[in-house]
């Protein structure tokens, strides 16, 4: 008998500080693509970004109180673990472990740099990648490397009721 795969949704940040807008994205990819688990991949910094404000002990235990009745979600940190900061490492690991299908998600903000990301087209084949529009962002994705070369094949827009938030205004309260 066939094993039915189990539909993961995985969401990579370095959560400085996790917010209200990671968990509402995280419920709506849940929810819309009849997710069993969506893993918050906590990463010390982001590559893209100067530094984190926040020990990487720090995000995850922010990460894991504000994921607290959430139990579809799980906090972990995978780097020590697969030797490695970059997606395509993790994707290959996850599947590896389970042949899971994998959801990766994003802001709109991240498809703008995508196609700088190792190995971008290789992730794009390797999962369903879902694209959650953040403030601003939109029309600047949409304009994107990424989103040109890859159109629609393995690459989604997702529309909610956006929630104006993000790690970096956080840091400036």
């Amino acid at each position: 008998m066939k094993k039915i795969k189990k539909k993961i949704g995985l969401l990579g940040g370095s959560f400085d500080p996790p917010h209200i807008g990671h968990l509402a994205i995280s419920v709506k990819a849940k929810n819309k693509f009849n997710l069993d688990r969506i893993i918050w991949a906590v990463t010390k910094k982001n590559p893209f970004k100067k530094k984190s404000s926040l020990s990487i002990s720090e995000k995850i235990k922010l990460s894991k109180k504000i994921t607290k009745y959430k139990k579809f979600i799980k906090v972990n940190y995978y780097e020590d673990k697969i030797k490695s900061n970059r997606t395509i490492d993790l994707i290959n690991y996850i599947k590896r472990k389970n042949n899971h299908n994998i959801f990766l998600i994003m802001g709109s903000d991240n498809l703008i740099n995508f196609h700088k990301w190792y190995k971008w087209k290789v992730i794009s084949e390797r999962c369903n990648v879902l694209v959650f529009d953040r403030h601003g962002y939109k029309a600047k994705s949409l304009k994107s490397i990424a989103f040109k070369q890859l159109k629609q094949k393995n690459l989604q827009f997702v529309n909610f009721k956006k929630v104006n938030i993000s790690s970096s205004k956080l840091r400036k309260i």
